[in-house]
Formats: C-alpha cells, structure tokens, sequence
C-alpha cells in the first residue's frame, strides 16, 4: 500500500521545512490532491523566519492546497486560526506563553514545542469535530531513532511517518527540491537548514548561535528580553534561562563582537521538523 495513501481523517503536520513540503507533496500526488478527510496544519510560533512562513505560502498556492496556520492564544480558546498576512513576525504566541507560565522552555521542559505546535494543533482539530485521527510528521529513514520516539499528544492521535516508511532520506529530499519551481530560500548545509524552525532556536547548537548572530545580532534581542522577562517574572533560577550549560543571550550579544563561530552539528533534536 502507498504509505501516503489516506484512508482515515489525517492531520498533515507541515513545519514549513523541506522535508515536511516533500511530505505534503507526496500526500497531494498519492490521492490525487488533498482529499476530504486529509487537512494541512502549520503552526506558528511568531519566530520562524520570514523565509519559512514565504515557503509556506507558495506550497499552498503551487501545490493548489489549502494550508490551515494555526497560532497558540492565551485565552479562553487556546488557538487562532491566522493566514501568511496575518501570521505573527515578532514571537507573539511565544512571548504570550512565557508570560503566562513565567519561565522560558529548556531542553528539558519543551514547551514551546508542546503547546506551540502540538496543542495548538489538537486543539483546532478538535474545534472541528475530529476525535480521532491521524498525524504524518515528516520524519524521514535517517531519522529512525526520532520515528520511534514519537508518541502522540492527545487521545485519539496516531502518529505515522510515511517519510520514513518510504526510506526516503535527506538527500532524496534535496534532490527533489533542486528540481522544483521555487524552493525554501535557506541555506542547506549537507541536508540541514541552520536557520530553520525558530531563528535563535535554544535547542539549536551553541556554535551554530553564535553564527547566526554574528550575521544578524538583531535576532538575539528578542530571546535576551524574554530571558529578562521569565527573570523579572519568576526571579533567578526559577525557569529564567533557555540554557543553564551555555552563555544567556545577553551574553551572547555581548561576546559577539569579538567571538569567531563555526557551524557544527552538536543540537539538540525536538519535533519541530525540518
């Protein structure tokens, strides 16, 4: 059977990644478009770059397929339902939760994560109806040892990774996109995307950071005011820093000028997707 074949409602999680885009593709060319029982979520933290959020957008309008963008709220109803224009750009939903909860997301307690993307999503599938369904995320063959972590959300959720039923791999994914129309506009280092998913992503490595800023100093402010914030809102260690085994953001701004950074590989993985 074709792994992206759809017989039951199906979430199609979209990260607004390369690998994920891939996925939906082959969802859309196994049933012949987007069937009925089949709905494409992308949900947006307010820190993904404006790349991604184009990326997104021109699936949807190539590939003809309607993208649901999903934002978490601090309110009665947990989600909103938002479109590329009107799509957070300055991490309002993330800011929104650190306010609410007082501390910032770690390695250890990644809520971000959590409530960002994956309850935000359960939340408005729910909102429609749905009590069961299926999840693809797009894990792909190299990843197996993620596709085995997996474990759904919400009762009622099953997660599925066709990518990697289908042993497809990153370099099968690259060489799809070289062939397309258009393509996401972020570097691919050797099958990875360092400026994928949130700009300043804490989980992403410390030397891959320091590269970033040092290239655009301006993305740390926003992560240095919401370590400043949980600090003011929770007092010192009590949640105030999104890492405890590497420099803060504020110090990361300052140590910019006269610190030289590589790219390296040492992240740490989350299901934020590719």
């Amino acid at each position: 059977m074709n792994p992206y074949l759809i017989t039951e409602p199906t979430v199609i999680s979209f990260s607004g990644g390369r690998t994920s885009a891939y996925m939906l593709y082959k969802v859309l060319e196994a049933n012949n478009g987007l069937p009925k029982d089949g709905i494409v979520c992308f949900a947006n933290t307010g820190k993904e770059e404006e790349a991604t959020l184009k990326f997104v957008n021109d699936c949807s309008i190539h590939w003809d397929v309607p993208i649901s963008w999903v934002e978490y709220r601090d309110a009665e109803i947990k989600f909103e339902l938002v479109t590329y224009e009107t799509a957070s750009r300055n991490g309002e939903p993330f800011e929104a939760l650190i306010r609410k909860r007082g501390i910032v997301p770690n390695p250890r307690n990644k809520s971000c994560t959590a409530e960002l993307k994956i309850r935000a999503v359960s939340r408005y599938i729910k909102s429609i109806g749905w009590t069961e369904w299926q999840s693809l995320v797009g894990i792909r063959a190299d990843e197996m040892h993620r596709a085995i972590r997996l474990k759904g959300d919400s009762k009622g959720e099953k997660p599925y990774c066709p990518l990697a039923k289908d042993n497809v791999t990153k370099e099968i994914v690259g060489e799809f996109w070289r062939n397309q129309s258009f393509d996401l506009e972020l570097p691919n280092i050797n099958g990875v995307t360092p400026l994928g998913n949130c700009d300043l992503c804490y989980l992403k490595a410390e030397g891959k950071i320091k590269s970033i800023i040092q290239q655009n100093p301006e993305k740390a402010i926003w992560w240095a005011k919401m370590e400043q914030l949980a600090l003011e809102i929770s007092g010192p260690g009590n949640g105030a820093l999104f890492r405890i085994d590497r420099p803060s953001y504020s110090q990361l701004i300052k140590n910019n000028a006269s610190q030289l950074s590589l790219l390296t590989d040492d992240a740490i993985e989350c299901f934020c997707g590719d």
